[in-house]
């Protein structure tokens, strides 16, 4: 039989953590003094040693090592199911961290731009909550994500030539849509897509599809690096709000602000409008 201190320095393993995977299970010493408490090793238990500090060095749980160890047959699919969940993480660490360097190096301003007259489909999204909290969020955010994938299926299903990427626009764009939105009823949300088609394709277009004539306007856009978010949102509009150089007599509507979604970030342009008298 081996002492704690000499399987200690057998497995690598200090004390301390012999007694917490004591504790939880992981590797219960072959005796324990009843007197003294003092633990003793098989020289056989190595193995398991070895075997848990592996999975340990994955990043796994204690409940995961637990579980690889008590059911074998299941640890290749716990450690498949291990692995594909440090690959998602470690993909959003490295996309914050491309967001992170390009907000470091180059400070994201609004730019003024002009946009032309163009035709435009438009669809309601449906059933997408307030966003209230972050679930809410990405639950409203994977809904208008389908929807705009949709509204371009449609599109090019119809032999419709798409004009750029589609985007999406709080349904503000009538009272009764005003009214939806403030009461808190929905549809929150319109994702759109310009095009360029004759008047009988866009006719061709399934029910639940609008076609607009948006005419040319002057915009104030801004491109945010990283992913979508509510504070990325209320930053976006802050900076907008800020815009300058403006006259008196405009501002920025950021009432009517376009979201396109890139795969780096997104792009937010606002209608910059006269100012109401």
């Amino acid at each position: 039989m081996l002492s704690i201190s000499e399987f200690s320095e057998m497995c690598h393993l200090s004390p301390q953590a012999l007694r917490f995977y004591h504790a939880e299970g992981l590797l219960v010493p072959a005796g324990v003094d009843e007197r003294t408490g003092y633990r003793s090793y098989a020289f056989e238990q190595v193995e398991r040693a070895m075997i848990v500090t592996l999975l340990r060095d994955t990043g796994m749980s204690v409940k995961l090592v637990r579980q690889s160890l008590d059911e074998p047959d299941r640890a290749a699919a716990l450690l498949a199911s291990h692995d594909a969940e440090l690959r998602r993480q470690r993909a959003a660490q490295d996309e914050a961290i491309r967001a992170a360097r390009a907000l470091s190096v180059a400070q994201p301003q609004p730019r003024q731009r002009h946009r032309p007259a163009t035709t435009v489909v438009a669809r309601m999204v449906h059933g997408t909550p307030l966003g209230r909290d972050a679930r809410e969020w990405e639950t409203a955010e994977a809904a208008i994500t389908a929807a705009s994938d949709d509204l371009v299926r449609l599109v090019e299903e119809a032999g419709i030539t798409r004009l750029g990427r589609p985007w999406r626009a709080l349904a503000l764009e009538s009272p009764e849509q005003d009214r939806r939105v403030l009461d808190g009823e929905g549809p929150f949300w319109i994702v759109k897509v310009a095009v360029a088609a004759t008047a009988a394709a866009l006719t061709a277009l399934p029910a639940g599809t609008d076609v607009q004539e948006h005419p040319a306007y002057d915009e104030m856009s801004i491109f945010m690096p990283g992913r979508h978010t509510m504070a990325q949102y209320c930053t976006t509009i802050l900076r907008l709000l800020d815009a300058q150089p403006l006259d008196a007599d405009r501002f920025v509507n950021v009432a009517r602000l376009r979201q396109e979604i890139h795969e780096d970030g997104v792009l937010s342009s606002a209608p910059v409008e006269p100012r109401p008298l």
